[in-house]
């Protein structure tokens, strides 16, 4: 279609701060046919929507490049088979050629090398292009589906190794400098000449190595005609050094900083480092989602069952699925019947009995009988890959708060260098030299001027924000909260609605016997007994929570004989010689049990949400047995706090309206929002966010990633499924919902320990700066102030721990 727009999702290296993300922006936003470019720092990304009319994607990634940054590139070797004819291997590679994600590809003999884009084109697709061409593909050697994830494991490792290198020479080079300048060294330390060749020797690698990084990212941000942090680190570091090998030359009088290079990259570095790791797991979700995916299916095709790759299936297939089996792809159930988990895509705990012209959903479970249906959306269509494109967008978005350090550091930065050379100028033009001054015009201009900048260096800047998330995280592991970055942190405390998930996340997922209610003279324990008895021979999970409280309760169950299950409806058999049925009220009806005198037993537990289940004796009715999902513990007095301390709560489920309703009145929940599908869980919060609210989502499935990720801020159940705890930004470990309230009041004490950081690491900047200007303010005096500021930030931070947050 003419016009149309194309998303596309590209892995970006190379991007260090709110800057970056700018640069890259306004870089693409300016090209012709570029709908909406979106880059996201947290998880090094961006989401470009375009017109592929008028772009390439080959136009989109020079762009990127041309701005110093790169696109993850993935590389995978393939060998093709003895015997496949070179004229289908240059019709399989003149495809691949026009595959948009392929960057390029070499044949060598028989080994083909392909370059791809990850999050674009999968290896699952390459091998489908070639069994299409009956092409026989062999290895697959490589970073394959991996590239994003060991891309990411290598950066931690790199700034890992970069950290150990700045510890190992920058801690004996701080100590000794010390030492010396406090006289606190032995006298032949104090007095050799040779101490300050000692420390560039440390110094150097440190300012070469460890901080090469920071050279790198200040080249790119001047280049852009930006600033950042880099630029901060990089310039006051290499002055501190160029300066300290003047005076080790003897060009000019003074004091060498050897130390203060070196501690100022060491220390950012610890940051970069946090920063590196927290990254690394932020395709965690999407490679969960993925792996959910069935692989394979039983394809009817001629009258024969045949067994093919899950990309091979056509709309219109006739698929069989045996019990236990992964339904491939989504459809309509045209013959057979079971019941199906569908908990990973509904949030429903209970399985769902399929009949012909039901409809299933690809990658739930068939639970026990076997059916088959007809295929009707395949591929990027199917519910679970809507799903993975909803987590990959909204993960891709912009954050909603930038880093702090990086906005200021866009104006600081220009402002320093400006005042530093007017400082320069000033004393070197302006100012007359005194006769008694013991230092030239230059060397005393130069002097200030450094002082300057020493004393602007952001090391307190850097650190803010660091050290108070280290010691925040490590308070909220103390109560089972994990936060998976320093955004989750920051949004966490702003927060004014929470809506939670129902099934796992207020209730405990999985049902449970809550109401033995016994007619005429028959006993609950009877009635358990010969209910649980039967019930051993159905898979159904309403059949196993009645086994599992006959278990509870220690009562003798009896082997069941001649078990019959009627299908939807219930089981009957034998149990001591006595026929016993359990089932449904249509099923007690159909048998000809007058249930009317019990119409309002039913009706009453029903309208509680549960499941009746009614047991007969023959024809005679022994009782009822109600079954429900129950309220997880805690989940009252969570509701209850944050209603108290003015957060709005909302309950969204994709369980049926009168179970939501029933389980929402207990919990005294007044919004209450049912029966929705995980694309209509993040559209509910998307209209939240509309009207203004700061939303949270609470959450345990699978079906609430898409939530999850959408919402200003995602927490999710620690023993909820991986993709939810992948999804989410902050993971309540033990699953308790009372550390809900625990962790935004720890992200709004720790928001309040780096606003108070950022202020007192710019407050020695704003006093001092001045006085360096003015002359009062010699470098190495500025050096200590610099390192004191950055020892106040740290010992702030250290009080986090003292804070309360029960």
């Amino acid at each position: 279609m003419i016009g149309e727009k194309k998303q596309i999702l590209l892995p970006i290296i190379g991007m260090t701060c709110a800057n970056c993300v700018a640069t890259l922006e306004r870089a693409s936003n300016k090209m012709d046919g570029v709908n909406q470019a979106v880059f996201n720092l947290s998880n090094e990304s961006g989401m470009i929507e375009y017109d592929p009319e008028k772009l390439t994607l080959n136009d989109l990634v020079k762009r990127i490049e041309r701005y110093g940054y790169q696109v993850l590139i993935g590389e995978v070797q393939f060998r093709f088979a003895d015997g496949v004819k070179k004229s289908l291997i240059d019709k399989f590679v003149e495809g691949l050629k026009r595959e948009e994600g392929i960057r390029w590809l070499e044949l060598n003999e028989d080994i083909l090398t392909i370059h791809y884009i990850p999050t674009i084109i999968r290896i699952t697709k390459i091998n489908t292009m070639a069994q299409k061409l009956k092409i026989s593909l062999e290895g697959g050697s490589g970073i394959g589906e991996d590239v994003e994830e060991k891309a990411r494991e290598k950066e931690i490792r790199k700034q890992k190794r970069l950290l150990i290198v700045g510890i190992f020479f920058t801690l004996p080079l701080f100590l000794l400098s010390m030492g010396r300048d406090f006289g606190l060294l032995p006298q032949f330390l104090m007095e050799a000449s040779w101490m300050n060749w000692l420390f560039l020797i440390l110094a150097t690698p440190v300012q070469f190595y460890v901080g090469w990084d920071y050279f790198v990212g200040a080249f790119k941000a001047l280049r852009n005609h930006a600033a950042n942090m880099d630029v901060l680190v990089a310039l006051g570091s290499l002055v501190a050094y160029l300066d300290s090998i003047v005076v080790l030359l003897g060009w000019m009088p003074g004091h060498v900083y050897f130390e203060t290079s070196a501690t100022i990259i060491t220390l950012i570095k610890v940051g970069k480092f946090l920063e590196a790791r927290a990254k690394g797991r932020t395709g965690d979700a999407i490679k969960k989602l993925l792996s959910l995916q069935a692989v394979t299916a039983r394809v009817i095709r001629l009258g024969q069952e045949q067994e093919i790759s899950v990309e091979e299936v056509l709309i219109g297939d006739i698929i069989v699925v045996r019990p236990g089996e992964k339904v491939a792809v989504d459809g309509v159930v045209v013959d057979g019947y079971s019941s199906v988990n569908e908990s990973m895509i509904t949030g429903e705990s209970l399985p769902v009995v399929k009949f012909v012209g039901d409809g299933v959903i690809g990658a739930t479970i068939n639970k026990t009988g076997l059916f088959q249906f007809r295929a009707t959306r395949i591929g990027k269509d199917t519910i679970l890959s809507q799903i993975i494109h909803m987590v990959q967008e909204a993960q891709a978005s912009r954050a909603p708060i930038q880093r702090v350090a990086d906005q200021i550091s866009a104006i600081f930065v220009p402002v320093v260098i400006l005042i530093s050379l007017i400082t320069f100028l000033v004393w070197y033009f302006l100012m007359p030299l005194p006769e008694w001054a013991e230092v030239g015009l230059l060397t005393r201009a130069l002097m200030n001027m450094v002082a300057v900048l020493v004393i602007s260096c952001p090391c307190a800047m850097g650190l803010a924000t660091p050290t108070a998330i280290m010691v925040a995280t490590g308070i909220g592991a103390e109560h089972g909260i994990l936060f998976k970055d320093s955004e989750a942190l920051e949004r966490a405390g702003k927060i004014d609605t929470l809506v939670f998930d129902k099934t796992g996340t207020l209730t405990q997922g999985e049902p449970v016997v809550t109401d033995l209610v016994p007619i005429s003279n028959t006993s609950k324990v009877h009635l358990l007994q010969m209910a649980g008895s039967l019930e051993q021979g159905s898979e159904h999970s309403l059949g196993e929570s009645v086994v599992r409280e006959a278990k509870r309760q220690k009562l003798e169950l009896l082997p069941p004989k001649d078990f019959n299950a009627v299908e939807g409806k219930g089981i009957e058999g034998k149990v001591h010689g006595e026929i016993i049925r359990v089932g449904s009220p249509v099923f007690m009806k159909e048998l000809g049990i007058d249930l009317l005198p019990y119409d309002s037993q039913i009706a009453g537990l029903q309208l509680e949400g549960k499941t009746v289940m009614l047991v007969a004796h023959r024809n005679d009715l022994l009782g009822l047995i109600g079954v429900a999902d129950t309220i997880k513990e805690g989940a009252v007095q969570t509701v209850k706090e944050l209603k108290e301390n003015g957060f709005d709560v909302v309950m969204l489920t994709g369980d049926n309206k009168r179970t939501a309703n029933a389980i929402a009145k207990s919990l005294n929940i007044e919004h209450v929002i049912a029966e929705v599908l995980p694309a209509e869980k993040a559209k509910e919060i998307k209209s939240l966010q509309r009207t203004g609210k700061i939303v949270a989502m609470v959450g345990d499935g699978i079906n609430d990633a898409p939530a999850l990720a959408q919402s200003d801020i995602g927490l999710a159940i620690g023993t909820g499924t991986d993709i939810a705890i992948s999804t989410a930004d902050i993971v309540l470990i033990k699953g308790h919902l009372t550390t809900v309230h625990k962790a935004i009041r720890l992200s709004q004490k720790t928001m309040k320990t780096i606003k108070q950081n950022l202020f007192w690491a710019f407050f020695y900047n704003i006093i001092l700066i001045p006085t360096a200007a003015l002359g009062r303010l010699n470098p190495m005096l500025a050096a200590g102030a610099m390192a004191f500021s950055s020892i106040f930030v740290v010992t702030n931070s250290l009080r986090l721990r003292k804070a309360r947050i029960e």
